[in-house]
């Protein structure tokens, strides 16, 4: 279900300050206009036809023919500098940082983004490649097709519109923990509407238990973002598959009120969550007991994931702390779970450090807790 959820930010920069004006038909104009001599002006008129046409080095050696024949006018002069220039613009030659720039302008503004990337290099070593620059190349690696390349030229760069670019690049590129990292850092700057952004790209990640696709729609749910019925009534479902109808019982609610969630199908859900739910109140002190006397704390966790959707935060982190001190089959699922309990009993700061216990032994569960660290970390 994957969604492109930034346009392309490869949109053509114009360089600026860089460009050429000199062309082909304005030399015989301003030799005659200057009373340029023949032998200056025709060379000249022939160097710019050379470089139109790619020949460098042979629309120099005209530029030297008009040089030698001497006694040069001002005007004469300031030709022959314009000239140099349009040559380096549209071959590079003629060296120096000058014809660099003008080269890179030119390639890129004619769509030439691999000699653009190239002529980069020559700027580097000049010292003379700037942050406007920089991104500028890393739009030409974009342009051209190669998002890997797009990715290292935009950190490079840095700034807002880098990190747009190095996104898109990471999403063409089917980069996930790029656009993970990227995504957190901009929510992490304040822009919350990427939320959904991120759940939908860490929601692809291959191979997620339905208890860990549970834990993102939670996240959907308190973000604000349950987009479709769809979302809603899988949501509650696989909250009743793990046990907690009262939160089956929000979500179907929710989306109810939001007039998002309708129909029979729906209905008949909500209903089945209530009686799961009702029964399950009733049954408190009966499923404490349980849990008390199983020998593993698989029952503890459960029993504290119940708690959670009925919105007892208190004795949902007793619980699972319970179970975490028995031992569990799932430890990155229980230590997640004793952060959401830890949130909501209103104490963040021990929410985030059980999130941030989550190993890398633990498979696919630190992926999940980092969105938790991220929500428990931004939420107000």
């Amino acid at each position: 279900m994957k969604t492109k959820f930034l346009r392309a930010a490869a949109a053509a920069i114009v360089i600026g300050g860089a460009g050429v004006a000199v062309t082909a038909l304005a030399f015989p104009q301003m030799a005659q206009a200057a009373g340029a001599r023949p032998a200056v002006g025709n060379a000249l008129k022939e160097a710019v036809s050379l470089a139109s046409s790619g020949h460098g080095s042979e629309a120099l050696a005209k530029v030297h023919q008009a040089e030698s024949v001497g006694s040069l006018t001002p005007s004469e002069q300031q030709m022959i500098s314009q000239t140099k220039e349009y040559i380096a613009a549209k071959t590079g030659q003629g060296g120096g940082a000058a014809a660099c720039r003008a080269k890179f302008t030119n390639d890129y503004n004619a769509g030439r983004y691999r000699d653009a990337i190239a002529d980069s290099d020559c700027l580097r070593k000049g010292g003379g490649l700037s942050g406007t620059d920089q991104l500028v190349v890393a739009q030409a690696y974009y342009l051209s097709g190669d998002y890997a390349g797009a990715i290292r030229a935009a950190r490079a760069a840095g700034g807002p519109e880098a990190a747009q670019l190095e996104l898109s690049a990471a999403f063409k590129s089917g980069d996930s923990g790029t656009q993970r990292d990227l995504l957190e850092q901009l929510i992490r700057d304040g822009k919350s509407q990427y939320w959904s952004n991120l759940l939908t790209a860490t929601e692809n990640t291959k191979g997620l238990k339905d208890a860990q696709t549970l834990d993102i729609y939670r996240l959907r749910f308190l973000t604000g973002n349950m987009r479709t019925q769809d979302d809603y009534t899988l949501g509650a479902e696989l909250a009743l598959q793990v046990g907690s109808p009262q939160e089956a019982v929000n979500i179907v609610q929710k989306g109810m009120d939001a007039k998002v969630v309708s129909g029979d199908r729906a209905t008949r859900l909500l209903n089945l969550a209530k009686a799961n739910a009702a029964k399950d109140s009733a049954n408190f002190p009966a499923m404490q007991k349980a849990a008390d006397a199983a020998p593993t704390g698989d029952a503890d966790i459960r029993l504290g994931q119940e708690y959670w959707g009925f919105g007892k935060g208190s004795d949902a982190v007793s619980a699972v702390q319970a179970g975490i001190k028995k031992g569990t089959t799932d430890p990155g699922n229980a230590q997640i779970t004793l952060g959401q309990a830890y949130l909501a009993a209103g104490q963040k700061q021990a929410a985030i450090n059980a999130f941030n216990k989550v190993g890398k032994d633990d498979g696919d569960w630190p992926v999940i807790a980092r969105l938790w660290s991220l929500y428990a970390t931004t939420s107000h």
